[in-house]
């Protein structure tokens, strides 16, 4: 299995006012996402797009970074340690998939995340 970017997000000091720029500058819209404060992006592009979201920062910095699909997070996040980056965010469940972010070693975060599902 290749690892595609399978997702972008928009970690916000204010999501609100992020969606309210982006909504004015792309014609965004936002359905509800699975926890409070975060929202999906709708592109207006009916398919063949990757999807996203904007949310509050979930402890960290803002930030925009995209996620990497994965077999496993939590061996993919141990893997990127080994070889010298830093994991940013361990392993998360929320509903349907488990996500996590890393650093590289020259400090770019990136995200993996794998479909509970499958």
């Amino acid at each position: 299995m290749g690892n595609p970017i399978v997702h972008f997000e928009i970690r916000s000091v204010d999501p609100d006012a992020s969606r309210a720029f982006y909504g004015e500058l792309f014609g965004w819209t936002y359905p509800p996402g699975g926890f409070p404060g975060y929202t999906y992006v709708e592109s207006g592009v009916p398919s063949g797009t990757i999807p996203g979201g904007i949310s509050p920062l979930q402890g960290g910095d803002a930030m925009v970074t995209v996620f990497a699909g994965v077999a496993n997070v939590a061996e993919t996040l141990e893997r990127a340690v080994a070889l010298g980056g830093r994991i940013v965010q361990p392993a998360t469940s929320v509903p349907g998939v488990t996500f996590g972010l890393f650093a590289d070693p020259q400090g770019q975060v990136v995200g993996v995340a794998s479909n509970d599902a499958m």
